[in-house]
């Protein structure tokens, strides 16, 4: 069985090295990062008209975790409108096990499946995987969890939070703080990938937090119920596009770190070091000033 405690490998073949595969790569990486912690080798392939995560499993079966093919997906690779996962053995003949399918219906005889109310949310689809995995032994059963904590313990007090309510809130603040304090470009990119790196940045725990909110207010049968979770779900997509936008600002950070002056660069520098002693100043005896 895998061991959750290890990452598993990246795949090995020589597009892992290519700007192309790495960008994908990138793009799924709160598909492929999930997985794999749980021990799952994963990979991106092309798939009927558009890119799929491929998942190696234990038995020498496969998942793969693919967008709506057909008509293809018109948005950026890594967040469609829906995800599909399906179980293929080998040797088998037979188009695969629908494990989950959240893709938009394109035949309006065929119903909704239950899980169609998540769309493109990536929690969603992870949890149902890594549930029938778990049910059919693929993977080790997670360790069970202890007494639910409070929501947070409370903190320091300030004038406009007299009970000491948001902590959260507070540990941000105190990154801000971090970032405004600091005059090396080099810390404030490594402040900058806290927020922005791809698959446990701040914004994206932040996407989490709207989507979980959005599910919580579509559970109530109050009339805005609904519409609050329109909302919310848009704030969550708008989260990830800003992270899209700006998954790069950290390395453009980081090359904001001044260079020498140009006059600083001597001749002498720019041919390299010396490897002997200056050449002695010639003798101005007799010369005129």
């Amino acid at each position: 069985m895998p061991n959750p405690s290890q990452l598993a490998p990246l795949p090995d073949h020589r597009n892992v090295h290519t700007a192309k595969w790495q960008e994908l790569w990138r793009r799924h990486a709160h598909i492929t990062t999930p997985l794999r912690q749980r021990g799952l080798t994963c990979d991106i392939a092309f798939g009927l008209s558009t890119y799929v995560v491929h998942v190696d499993l234990p038995d020498d079966s496969h998942l793969i975790i693919a967008p709506p093919q057909d008509p293809p997906c018109r948005r950026p690779p890594g967040d469609p409108q829906g995800w599909s996962v399906t179980r293929h053995r080998p040797h088998d003949p037979n188009p695969g096990e629908m494990i989950y399918d959240s893709t938009p219906p394109t035949d309006r005889g065929i119903p909704e499946r239950p899980e169609a109310r998540h769309g493109g949310s990536a929690r969603h689809m992870i949890e149902a995987v890594d549930q029938h995995l778990t049910q059919l032994r693929l993977i080790p059963s997670p360790a069970p969890s202890g007494q639910a904590q409070p929501v947070a313990q409370p903190g320091p007090t300030t004038p406009t939070d007299p009970e000491g309510r948001y902590v959260y809130g507070r540990q941000i603040l105190a990154l801000t703080d971090q970032l405004n304090a600091t005059d090396s470009y080099e810390q404030a990119a490594e402040l900058t990938d806290q927020v922005l790196e791809p698959t446990d940045r701040l914004l994206e725990r932040l996407a989490e937090f709207f989507e979980a909110a959005a599910e919580k207010a579509q559970e109530s049968d109050h009339d805005d119920g609904f519409d609050l979770r329109n909302d919310l779900q848009d704030a969550a997509t708008a989260l990830r596009e800003l992270g899209e936008d700006l998954h790069v600002a950290a390395d453009r950070m980081r090359a904001l770190a001044p260079r020498p002056p140009a006059h600083q660069i001597t001749k002498a520098t720019a041919a390299g070091p010396s490897t002997g002693l200056p050449k002695a100043v010639p003798p101005t005896h007799g010369r005129s000033r």
